[in-house]
């Protein structure tokens, strides 16, 4: 298959397209500035231009169009060429998903949580469909293995627990930078948002018992938004993304605090964080060859999920495992179908449990290393590129 790639510089395209091209695919990329949206005649001269390249037998010279997340001009000048568009969404929330060119025929696109599949398709939405993420498995298990060598087979570990991720204490806390909300509002938002933390595997945002269509429609009042008209964008969802958002930027830091001071703790995360008291931050750790090592070389990887992510497996939980990492995470309903607790990596069901088996597994190594065996061995086998490739490319 002849795939044309938008390459946009994300994190992950390297390895996707190694793996496409493993897979016997034949691969070319396309570089051109999508922001807006909108499909510009720069945009669609770009395309067209590959679009009318043909083969020796004549035939239209691409199979279809690639990209990791979701791109309405992309989908339109597709639609209109009449080319297939493959688009696999990482990014959560992700709000290009409300365009109104997501229904287009030529769309086969991939989200990675069952939850929001499940919105889709209850709204009768037929080019949507459900992949969980993946890693390039082949690079991974080389990489762990020169490290491996490095050592004389003994890892040798640079922290006991570690936490790579934002913080998301800036600009993309809404909730804190909303100008006024009614007094009784506010202290009963900020009373579901600190039960939230303590919960998971459920979401009260969507819970009528806790958060009410009038509880959003008042928020709507005073956190407002730009509407173009361009999308048909659920702002009742944004506003519950939002207080998610508030809610995960809450737990980290609680969380990320308790850890300091029980263990030795380190954060990966942007230098201009707000400091977390007795925790080090080391600074942006890059995919591809910081980011590896570290989930390597850490007693326990911990992943605080983003409560935006209802069910799904996040990057980042594939990501550690793959690198050998042991990893004890927050509860969402895949992580708990796809991997065993105890088996593959930990998974805690309340901020108390998350210390605690921290603390287990500091104290148990054999044990600890096994686990984090099984879960790369897992990962490698069921979320490697190559195993997940061929169903999202079946056109």
């Amino acid at each position: 298959m002849r795939i044309l790639y938008y390459d946009w510089d994300e994190f992950n395209g390297e390895d996707c397209r190694d793996a496409m091209i493993r897979l016997g695919h034949q691969v070319e990329t396309i570089k051109v500035d999508l922001s807006g949206f909108e499909v510009t005649p720069e945009i669609e001269k770009k395309f067209k231009a590959q679009f009318d390249r043909k083969d020796s037998t004549g035939k239209r010279y691409f199979d279809l169009v690639y990209s990791f997340d979701y791109y309405p001009n992309i989908s339109e000048v597709c639609q209109k060429y009449g080319v297939p568009y493959v688009s696999w969404v990482f990014d959560c929330p992700h709000y290009t998903l409300d365009s109104h060119t997501i229904t287009n025929p030529v769309n086969h696109v991939y989200v990675f949580d069952k939850w929001l599949y499940g919105q889709f398709r209850d709204k009768g939405v037929k080019t949507v469909n459900y992949s969980p993420l993946g890693v390039n498995a082949q690079r991974l298990e080389a990489m762990c293995r020169k490290m491996d060598e490095e050592t004389g087979g003994n890892i040798v570990y640079w922290h006991d627990v570690s936490f790579l991720g934002s913080l998301y204490d800036n600009e993309f806390n809404f909730y804190d930078q909303v100008k006024y909300l009614p007094p009784e509002l506010k202290q009963y938002m900020d009373i579901v948002i600190e039960a939230q933390e303590k919960i998971y595997g459920h979401d009260l945002f969507t819970d009528e018992k806790a958060v009410t269509q009038a509880h959003i429609d008042r928020l709507r009042q005073y956190i407002k938004f730009e509407q173009t008209g361009k999308y048909e964008i659920d702002y009742d969802n944004v506003i519950r993304d939002v207080l998610r958002k508030k809610v995960t930027v809450n737990e980290r830091r609680k969380i990320l605090e308790r850890m300091g001071e029980n263990f030795d703790t380190v954060i990966y995360t942007n230098p201009d964080a707000k400091p977390v008291s007795g925790v080090s931050n080391l600074g942006i750790a890059d995919y591809s060859t910081k980011m590896p090592k570290v989930f390597h070389k850490s007693k326990i990887n911990l992943n605080i999920g983003l409560r935006c992510i209802l069910s799904g497996v996040s990057l980042r939980v594939v990501d550690v495992l793959a690198a050998g990492g042991f990893l004890l995470t927050t509860y969402t309903d895949e992580i708990s179908e796809y991997f065993e607790d105890g088996k593959e990596l930990a998974i805690a069901r309340t901020p108390e449990e998350l210390i605690a088996k921290a603390a287990y597994y500091l104290e148990h190594d054999e044990e600890r290393m096994e686990i984090a065996r099984n879960g790369q061995k897992k990962v490698f086998e069921e979320f490697a590129y190559t195993k997940l490739l061929p169903n999202i490319l079946e056109i």
